[in-house]
Parts: C-alpha cells; sequence; structure tokens
C-alpha cells in the first residue's frame, strides 16, 4: 500500500487492486497446474518405453514393473506416496490424452485445476471420440460462468444427456454399493457413514433440516422458510440439531427428545425432479435431473413421478433448453413454480442453495416500479438478498433469465439458469434472418 491515511475510494480501489493481483496468481497456479499435468502425462509415456525396453530384453514380466519404476522414481523426488504419483498420472494421461482443449483452458488460466478434475470425473465413461469432444465443448463453455461445485452437477448432466447408457449402467453398479458404515473417531464421537440412493439421501437431510430449523420456532408458527419471528433460543448449531434429532429418529422412531411427535411428523422431505415427458412414457432414455445434484436414472425417475401427489408441465425453449412456463390447477401458485424450476437454486454467482430456502426477489424493486413478473423476479438465498439489498452490489435481469451482477468493484459476473447451461440440443440451432429473434416470454 505504501501510504497511510484515508482512502477517498471508501476501500475500492484496494479491492480492485487485490482482485487483480489474485487473479493473476490464479493464472500463474493454472498454468504450473497444466504444466505438471504434462509432465505426469509424459511419465507414462517413460514408463510405457521401459516396459517396452524390459520386453526387448527378454523380461516375460506379467507384472507393471516399468510403471513402478517410474512411480518410485517420482515419489522420492516429490516427496510423496508413489500409490498417489501413480494415480495423479493416471488422471493427467488422461485430461493430457482425451481432453486437450480442457488442458489449454487450464494452461491460460481460464479454469481452475479442479474445473479440469471435475470435466474429467463426469467425462469418465464417454469413450467415443465424437461424443467425448461434443461433451468438453459443452462443459468448457459452463466452465467460464461457474464454480467447480456447479460445474459438477452440470458436467453429469451433459454427459448423461449424450450418453444415457452411461448413467444408466453407473446407477445400476452404485444401487449394489449402499451400505451403512461405523468409525471410532476420538473423545467419545463416532461416526456413521451411509451411502444411499442421492434421492434418498437428499431426501433425508432436507427433512432433518426443516426439523432443526423447526426447533427456533415457536409451537404455533408451522410454517417454512426464513423471516419467522419471535425465535425459540436454541444455542446449538444447526449441524448439533440435525444430529440430535436423527439419533432421535434412529433409536426411538419419533424425535422425541425435540417436542411434540405430531408438529415434527408434518414435516416433508424437498427433493425437485425434473424428467421429460419420454422418459416418463418409457419410450426415451434421456435422463431426469435432480435440482442441485445432477441426473438421475430414469426408472428412478418414474417412481418418484407414480408417487408424487402432482405433476408441474415445463415448457421449454427448444433452442436453449430455458423454461418457458410451468403451470398446474393452482394458478395462484403458478409463477412461484416457474421460478423454482427456471432457477433450481440461488441465483447469486457461487451459491447451491436449494429453491424452496429461497426469496423470490424482485430484480428491479417492486417499491420503484419493478412488475411482479417471470422477467424481474429470481431465486435469492436470505444470505444473498441480503447481499443485494445492503451492500454496493447491483443486478439486473438480461433475456432468459440471465442475471448480471455488479460488484463494488465494477466488475460483472453473469449467472445463467442452469437448464440453458446444461442443454444439449437435440438438432442445429436455427439459422437465417429469424435465428437472432428473441424467444416469447414466460406468459407471466
Amino acid at each position: 500500500m505504501g501510504h497511510t491515511g484515508v482512502d477517498p475510494s471508501g476501500g475500492w480501489d484496494a479491492l480492485a487492486d487485490l482482485v487483480e493481483r489474485m487473479l493473476h496468481t490464479r493464472t500463474q497456479i493454472a498454468a504450473l497446474e497444466a504444466e505438471q499435468s504434462t509432465l505426469l502425462a509424459e511419465a507414462v509415456e517413460v514408463s510405457q518405453a521401459r516396459a517396452a525396453a524390459r520386453r526387448a530384453a527378454g523380461r516375460r514380466e506379467g507384472t507393471d514393473l516399468a510403471l513402478r519404476e517410474v512411480t518410485a522414481e517420482l515419489a522420492a523426488a516429490m516427496r510423496l506416496s508413489d500409490r498417489s504419483v501413480q494415480a495423479r498420472m493416471s488422471t493427467a494421461y488422461t485430461l493430457t490424452d482425451a481432453y486437450p482443449t480442457t488442458l489449454d483452458h487450464l494452461a491460460d488460466g481460464r479454469i481452475d485445476p479442479a474445473h479440469a478434475a471435475v470435466i474429467v470425473d463426469a467425462g469418465t465413461g464417454l469413450t467415443d471420440p465424437h461424443t467425448r469432444a461434443a461433451y468438453e465443448r459443452l462443459v468448457l463453455d459452463a466452465a467460464t460462468d461457474h464454480t467447480p461445485t456447479r460445474l459438477r452437477e452440470i458436467a453429469r448432466a451433459i454427459a448423461a444427456r449424450l450418453d444415457p447408457s452411461l448413467l444408466t449402467d453407473a446407477h445400476q453398479r452404485s444401487q449394489a454399493d449402499r451400505c451403512v458404515k461405523l468409525t471410532e473417531l476420538t473423545d467419545g464421537l463416532s461416526r456413521i457413514i451411509a451411502d444411499l440412493p442421492t434421492v434418498n439421501a437428499h431426501g433425508i437431510h432436507d427433512r432433518l433440516t426443516q426439523m432443526a430449523h423447526d426447533l427456533t420456532r415457536p409451537a404455533a408458527d408451522t410454517t417454512d422458510g426464513p423471516g419467522d419471528t419471535d425465535a425459540v433460543d436454541d444455542p446449538r448449531t444447526i449441524d448439533q440439531r440435525r444430529a440430535d434429532i436423527l439419533t432421535d429418529l434412529l433409536l426411538s422412531a419419533t424425535p422425541v427428545a425435540h417436542g411434540t411427535p405430531d408438529r415434527m411428523s408434518r414435516i416433508r422431505a424437498h427433493v425437485q425432479v425434473t424428467i421429460p415427458v419420454t422418459t416418463l412414457a418409457g419410450v426415451a432414455t434421456e435422463p431426469a435431473l435432480l435440482a442441485g445434484v445432477g441426473p438421475i436414472d430414469p426408472d428412478t425417475a418414474r417412481a418418484l413421478a407414480g408417487a408424487a401427489p402432482g405433476w408441474d408441465r415445463v415448457l421449454t425453449d427448444p433452442h436453449c433448453g430455458v423454461p418457458l412456463a410451468v403451470d398446474r390447477y393452482r394458478p395462484s401458485t403458478q409463477l412461484l413454480r416457474y421460478l423454482r424450476v427456471r432457477d433450481e437454486r440461488c441465483r447469486f454467482p457461487g451459491c447451491v442453495q436449494k429453491p424452496w430456502r429461497c426469496d423470490a426477489d424482485h430484480t428491479a424493486d417492486h417499491a420503484r416500479g419493478g412488475e411482479t413478473s417471470a422477467c424481474n423476479l429470481a431465486l435469492l438465498c436470505r444470505r444473498h438478498h441480503t447481499v443485494k439489498h445492503a451492500t454496493a452490489w447491483t443486478v439486473r435481469q438480461l433475456d432468459h433469465g440471465v442475471l448480471e451482477w455488479t460488484s463494488p468493484t465494477g466488475r460483472a459476473y453473469r449467472d445463467r439458469p442452469p437448464a440453458s447451461v446444461r442443454f444439449v440440443p437435440t438438432r442445429p440451432p436455427e439459422t437465417g434472418a429469424h435465428a437472432d429473434e428473441r424467444q416469447p416470454d414466460p406468459p407471466f
């Protein structure tokens, strides 16, 4: 900084400088990570050459001794275990051989190592070069705007749409791995780990979370969501409350230590699943999508649809995948249903809060004339709702539900609806005189 005194910019100039230096450092780190991946992939080639030399010398080992020679040398030099180095070599070789454009993006600092790892991991099983190239192109487009956590869901959805059999086979294999494990920790704590089907696991966690929040509300208040008044004092954290309720439910089949069982029994788990109608009818294998997670297999989706008390019909844009309308037999909640389907999560960059834990916020303030319509509403969790109204961050809504956030330092960050990011077109985009015409807005 080099000087003292009052910063006339209120600190924003210092923050802008800090962000610039952080981005420069991030780019350098990404470039070095790309170089390391290239070297580790080269080590695979060296081990293959060593194996060929051993065979030429008349050795007939049926083991991977040549690979062990190379990994042992690298591990000793890097002060890592040889198994760890071998795993890194495998990942690096896949990255450089199967995803060269991803490696280029990493070298240029356009993505982080975590983004590259997500792309490689979610693309496992895509063996056809043309399918893999299409997958890489679509996911890299999403990676420029999304965190690795968000990208994981998007990448898995794109891979499943390009090759539906990949998802079905993986789900069938994983179902056999469900289990419950007990691990002893220290100081009187033990850990129970349950590997469960994804929909079940998210439903369990959501119901525990609802119950934990319910404990801080007076008994007369049975609403669900933030903004409650006259909260009951409870010194426990949300994690502690979830753990205590889980213990009650498993040991006594009802949360007897947490108020009236009848009150808790009214709470139901929420998961949001979008199912293509052709998949629901059993005539297609396009994957269903669990909001906030990614694709689920068609059989699980059909089972959930069969037990659901009602369905929402979703009309989507055939060119970009953005939902155009959602209808049901309750028009008073139509707009909120549409927002939950379109947004699927909080719309602040990087946030993954579930849609039913978000507020429907007016992008342009209602008090200043902002209309209550789909093109002026977006879901924001309470944390980022506060950021929008109480800090120097601003936001405006563009076409097709795209939000453009502007930071206090003047940088713009766009957040696109998840459906448009993971959309895989079934036919080439329209060209010609009408190709750029704006698609119709939802009828709200």
